[in-house]
This record gives C-alpha cells, structure tokens and sequence, in this order.
C-alpha cells in the first residue's frame, strides 16, 4: 500500500500566499509516501514545503512554473499500475476526455492525472481512471473567470486498485470524498519505462534551484 498526494496549480505566490491552513493541518510529514504534482508550483519555497511532506516527489511542468527543469511530462511505475503525470497544456479543449484518453494510451498508462482547469475531477473512462487535484490553493482561473475551490487528492494505491480520497475547502469547512478505480481484468502488462530511473532522480531539487 502506497499513499500518493496529488496535488497541483498552487500558484504561490503568484496568485495567492499560501496553502489552506486546515490543509496544512492534515498534510503532516511521515504519513505520505510520494507526491504527484501536477504542475504550477511556481516559487521554490513551495517547492521545499512539499519535500516536508513526503520523501518521493514528482512535478510535471506548468505554464507559470519557472524550473524549466521540471519535465512536461512523467511516468512512475507502481506495481502492476503504470501512473502518468502531466499538467495538461497538451489536453484541448482543457480537460476533455476524448483528450486525455488519446494521451493516456500514447503514454501507455493505467491512470493519467492533470492539472490546469483547477477543477477537481476523478473518473473512469474506455477502462483507465483519470484524476485532477484541482488547484489546492483556489487559485483564479481564466477558464472559469473566478477562484476555484481549494483541493487535492490522496490516492492509496492496494496492488490494482487505488481508492482516491477528494479533500476540498468548502466554506471554510473540509469536505471529503471517495473514488475507487479498480483495473479491468485482464491486467494490463508492466512494462520497464525509463521514468523509473528518473523518477528517483527527480526526488533531489531539480537543477536551477
């Protein structure tokens, strides 16, 4: 059992201070084992922030976000599951499933997440489980001309299934939800991908900060 935060479009500083304080709360140190941002971290102490958090990270690159060493897009082995990260520029329209489907077999993955519409969304779709953290800070988004509900997921991932725990800021109170994916049978094969490698080697600060 792996618990992953997934988590995205912070936009600190530039559109907002900081994380949610009762989100603070919850996100202790010693309870997460890796971290899927989506993207739009944008400033490195954020980024410090959540190396606290937990001891494996990974961050696909946003729009907003200044590393250029942060890669457009990642892959991360688990198991028999194989993850996918991007931030979502590639996804037009923003967040359409047609869209992402296509992605998600080009990267040849079980579970795809995104980031940029700053939305929260956790479905399953043609047999592959999609998720968006949403923006975890309500950062303003063009998309939807206003701020967006603060969120962020937790997704505990037992062998073939991941049951993915919704945490939103909904006035001033935290609400949670929950969404199992469990993976058609018969399993997909794991194949060895490059990222693995690279996935411990993004754990260290990328290079530039």
């Amino acid at each position: 059992m792996v618990l992953v935060l997934v988590i995205g479009d912070l936009h600190i500083p530039t559109l907002t201070h900081d994380l949610p304080a009762k989100f603070k709360k919850l996100l202790v140190p010693g309870k997460i084992g890796q971290i899927i941002c989506t993207g739009n971290v944008c400033d490195k102490e954020t980024y410090d922030y959540l190396r606290t958090i937990a001891p494996e990270i990974h961050v696909v690159r946003g729009e907003f976000d200044d590393n250029t060493h942060f890669p457009l897009s990642l892959t991360i082995p688990h198991q028999s599951l194989r993850i996918g990260a991007v931030h979502g520029q590639q996804i037009v329209p923003a967040g359409d499933a047609d869209m992402l489907a296509a992605l998600a077999r080009q990267m040849d993955v079980d579970v795809l997440i995104s980031g940029g519409t700053h939305r929260f969304e956790a479905f399953e779709f043609e047999g592959r489980f999609f998720v968006n953290p949403g923006s975890a800070t309500g950062a303003w988004s063009g998309l939807w001309n206003g701020d967006a509900t603060p969120s962020f997921a937790l997704m505990d991932v037992q062998g073939p299934v991941i049951v993915t725990y919704v945490y939103q800021l909904v006035e001033g109170e935290v609400k949670v939800d929950k969404v199992e994916y469990r993976r058609p049978d018969p399993p997909r094969e794991a194949q060895t991908h490059d990222a693995g490698a690279g996935a411990a080697a993004r754990t260290e600060v990328p290079a530039g900060w």
